[in-house]
């Protein structure tokens, strides 16, 4: 696919560690179900900022429920496409607001189709069979707006090897910044932290099924990213902007 792009600085100064980052993402928009149930489940809505009551689950109480989808929730409901990042020093959000208008001019939307599953102890709703265009989807977010990403710096590097990369994933890391990239990404929207406990996982993924049931049942149409951002470490990701594709 080809596209005209601006020349934004290939080097820059790193980003200060305490500016914005920004992410793309697919979410939902508000008046579909897999939002209301992603944002009740997780007890905020990423796109209005209010904080909902979440849902009562059987055998968890609020305090346990909340602790589990409490990471989750700080990201806001939504499939990752392009990890997030901070701005090189000389650009601004309009920069990357212009460059979403850009990238998704040309795009067609699909459907995908949705199932709940454990990855890697994580609760997350993924893809029911892994689609092309979805992996070309991400590629191409990743790509295209890496021209705008600061470099991280050696803390936020060594956060994500602490997780234990292959050589393959160090190799997306030193790259684009993020081990689980390009023929390391899988679709997944984030709906609990990590849970060790194989009882507990079984028991809230049997609630994700209960509650999710006609979410994870209807068929997704990918037709647009978002722009997320998080004012400073301490804050939520919030949606900026919405980009339909196509124009």
């Amino acid at each position: 696919m080809t596209r005209s792009t601006p020349n934004f600085p290939a080097h820059a100064p790193a980003a200060d560690p305490d500016s914005p980052r920004y992410a793309i993402y697919f979410a939902p928009d508000a008046n579909t179900l897999l939002h209301r149930f992603g944002s009740a489940w997780l007890g905020r809505d990423a796109i209005s900022g209010e904080v909902l009551e979440q849902p009562a689950l059987d055998g968890f109480d609020a305090e346990t429920q909340k602790a589990l989808t409490a990471t989750a929730r700080n990201y806001g409901f939504h499939a990752t496409l392009k990890p997030p990042f901070r701005l090189k020093a000389g650009l601004t959000a309009e920069d990357l607001m212009d460059e979403a208008v850009r990238f998704s001019a040309d795009r067609a939307a699909f459907e995908i189709n949705l199932v709940a599953r454990n990855l890697s102890g994580f609760l997350a709703l993924m893809q029911k069979e892994s689609k092309a265009a979805m992996r070309e989807l991400a590629a191409d977010c990743v790509r295209d707006f890496d021209p705008l990403r600061a470099l991280p710096d050696d803390a936020e590097l060594e956060k994500r090897r602490a997780a234990g990369l292959s050589s393959q994933q160090e190799l997306m890391l030193q790259r684009w910044g993020y081990p689980y990239v390009m023929n390391e990404f899988r679709f997944h929207m984030t709906l609990s932290k990590r849970i060790g406990d194989d009882g507990e996982r079984e028991a809230l993924l049997h609630e994700i099924l209960k509650h999710g049931a006609e979410a994870i049942a209807t068929p997704v149409r990918i037709d647009a990213i978002s722009v997320f951002r998080q004012e400073n470490r301490t804050s939520p990701f919030q949606r900026l902007a919405h980009f339909p594709f196509g124009g």
